[in-house]
């Protein structure tokens, strides 16, 4: 190979190292704040015990907000709804600090989660929750404290999370 075409081969070889790289930065989770409201019920998050969502999509450069885990798993879950879904994030609970104040920047990525079903805890909007977890035994020993049990992201039954989430499932 002649040098300007090995010079060409490594510019562009550079050029996509530095587009995944800000493709994965755009992917990041982003820290809950004060704004942050919730996509299906208007309201303002941090006024919610539980764990939160946040979605990134292709076509928002914001995330869209959830109140809870299972409004996230809602959204990805609803023919209705885009499906340029880039990540799905929720609140790390084995990181979080109480139930009351899951953290605004311990974040695991959804499809990499384990879920505690069917515990006696709800959710920010009152309903029954899918508890995120980083570490399965952190979800195993939640679910020996307040019951359900631990399924992977593929696993969570959409009957829990669409029938539990109906009544909150209508945006303001």
């Amino acid at each position: 190979m002649n040098k300007p075409a090995l010079l060409a081969l490594f510019a562009v070889l550079a050029i996509a190292g530095c587009k995944k790289e800000a493709d994965q930065a755009s992917v990041a989770p982003q820290a809950l704040t004060a704004d942050a409201v919730g996509y299906y019920c208007g309201m303002n998050l941090v006024e919610h015990v539980g764990p939160k969502g946040q979605i990134l999509l292709a076509s928002r450069k914001e995330p869209v907000w959830f109140s809870s885990a299972r409004d996230a798993l809602s959204f990805s879950m609803l023919p209705e709804e885009p499906k340029d879904i880039r990540a799905i994030y929720v609140s790390d609970m084995a990181k979080a600090t109480s139930w009351e104040d899951p953290g605004a920047a311990n974040w695991v990525e959804a499809r990499k989660a384990f879920f505690v079903i069917g515990s006696d805890l709800k959710g920010g909007m009152g309903a029954p929750e899918t508890i995120p977890f980083s570490d399965r035994a952190a979800a195993e020993r939640f679910a020996g404290e307040h019951g359900g049990r631990v399924v992977a992201f593929s696993e969570v039954p959409r009957d829990y999370v669409l029938t539990a989430a109906e009544p909150s499932l209508h945006r303001h």
